[in-house]
């Protein structure tokens, strides 16, 4: 390279010197293949809770992020449901500025850690990056440098506390400590507020807690992001139910002067098939909170979960994939995914699906469960199940399952998950009459400020979408916090 440049030295101008060198620069790196994430042994990991991805060596996340090229206009960006900026971050690996690139990440996200697990980025920030669009290549890990900066702050023990202004002591309240209620709360501690979240449950966290398992998010990772928020001045009250504990006019009296809530959507569903409700049988919500927040993996603990040797999973979602991997450590011999549609329209993350290949994990697609029955004991032992082909597409744009006439069949099981989606939680919509909701029960909001029917009440999260990613019910926790910023400062105005 330097002996073309010095070749041209004397014909060309300092500028298309630069732009000659610019671009063997972005050929050298767009050569380069794309990292590749070390995993822990699948006959090792599905027998415990090690987490799977062990997360990428120094020297990989320097040679990932010399991948980047730098794009003047760059398009992962806008995949970014909370804004990161994410060549500046991945800049910051490439010198080897590990915590630079750590307090970059936290500008606009409070969770760095938990995202570089559990985030689709594929569907997101990765999918627009120049590489996936104009090269049709791997685009670069924005995932595993993401995870790579906040896990090295973290074990560096130099943890950054984002900067919070000073405190203005109008009190504002958040209901829920899931994903969208710890992005509210963050930003909102950043602009000064005495800011309190109310969680239901005797964990902070919310579904990063009881719906994923330690084997992708170990709880640690959670405590320690929490615990930065803790030191931002957050403050968090368990086993504290808006509606029950105390009333949204109760917490009016006390001084809350807005509040977001971010309740999720924790209503389980199911199928409404005879023989549902025989012991044995599982929401995957009930299924996944047992084992992951009530010790429930311990046979001695004082609310077991009863996972037998035969156990079958209907879905074919990220959860789904969540519960029957579960399982699979607590013994099964034979654990299945049981889906009515084909893979290829599961909507779970590629690499869930690769995982539990690689766990032995069977998978039964193109088929439907059509009854449950039971032993003496009024326990699941055999299930009645269809096979499937597809149609037209539905309204999902997946292909439509039509079930294939004469093709039942029976398999033996002694456990049943249903994950097979969730409603909104119906607490904070029945505890105010003037708050407007949608037929499927999630609150009605203004897209851009997320307010809600009720001027002081803004929501986000699955409580108004149904059901999302972590990262999309961060960036509503974070628009929400945005818009009740501006509705609190416009109402002192006013007065």
């Amino acid at each position: 390279m330097e002996n073309i440049l010095e070749y041209l030295k004397e014909e060309r101008s300092q500028e298309w010197r630069a732009e000659i060198r610019k671009s063997m620069k972005a050929k050298e790196r767009t050569s380069r293949e794309r990292v590749k994430m070390p995993e822990e042994d699948p006959n090792v990991r599905n027998k415990s809770n090690i987490e799977v991805n062990s997360g990428l060596p120094i020297e990989n996340a320097v040679l990932e992020a010399q991948r980047c090229l730098d794009c003047p206009d760059p398009t992962c960006m806008t995949g970014c449901p909370v804004g990161i900026n994410i060549p500046k971050f991945i800049k910051k690996i490439e010198v080897k500025d590990f915590l630079g690139a750590a307090s970059v990440l936290k500008e606009t996200n409070g969770l760095p850690a938990v995202c570089g697990r559990v985030c689709p980025q594929e569907v997101q920030c990765e999918s627009t990056c120049f590489y996936t669009i104009k090269l049709k290549k791997p685009p670069v890990a924005i995932g595993y440098l993401e995870r790579f900066a906040a896990d090295y702050e973290r074990e560096s023990g130099k943890m950054n506390v984002p900067h919070v202004a000073d405190s203005n002591k109008i009190k504002v309240g958040i209901v829920g400590s899931g994903p969208a209620g710890l992005a509210a709360a963050g930003d909102l501690a950043k602009f000064g507020y005495d800011v309190t979240v109310f969680e239901a449950l005797h964990e902070i966290g919310g579904v990063l807690k009881y719906g994923i398992p330690e084997f992708r998010l170990p709880n640690v990772i959670v405590d320690v992001e929490i615990d930065n928020m803790k030191k931002m001045g957050v403050k968090f009250r368990t086993n504290f139910i808006v509606g029950k504990t105390a009333s949204f006019d109760d917490l009016k009296k006390d001084g809350f002067e807005a509040f977001f809530v971010g309740s999720g959507a924790g209503l389980p569903r199911f199928m409404n098939i005879p023989g549902e409700n025989y012991n044995g049988i599982f929401s995957s919500n009930e299924y996944l909170t047992r084992v992951n927040l009530m010790n429930a993996a311990d046979p001695d603990y004082d609310t077991p979960v009863i996972s037998g040797k035969n156990v079958a999973v209907i879905g074919g979602g990220n959860t789904a994939m969540d519960s029957v991997r579960t399982a699979k450590r607590l013994g099964a011999d034979r654990a299945m995914i049981i889906y009515r549609r084909s893979e290829k329209e599961m909507p779970a993350r590629v690499e869930e699906i690769k995982h539990a290949k690689e766990e032995d994990i069977e998978f039964m697609n193109l088929h439907n469960p059509l009854e449950y029955y039971a032993d003496e004991n009024g326990r699941v032992n055999r299930m009645k199940i269809q096979k499937m082909e597809l149609g037209e597409p539905d309204a999902s744009g997946r292909r439509r399952p039509v079930p294939i006439q004469g093709s039942e069949f029976y398999i033996d099981v002694d456990t049943v998950v249903v994950s097979v989606g969730v409603s909104p939680n119906p607490l904070i919509p029945k505890a105010l009459a003037d708050l407007k909701v949608t037929d499927w029960g999630t609150i009605v909001v203004d897209k851009e400020t997320m307010q809600s029917s009720i001027p002081e009440l803004f929501a986000g999260g699955d409580i108004v979408r149904g059901g999302a990613t972590v990262i999309l019910a961060m960036g509503d926790g974070r628009k929400a916090a945005a818009g009740m910023h501006k509705y609190i400062q416009e109402k002192i105005k006013a007065n």
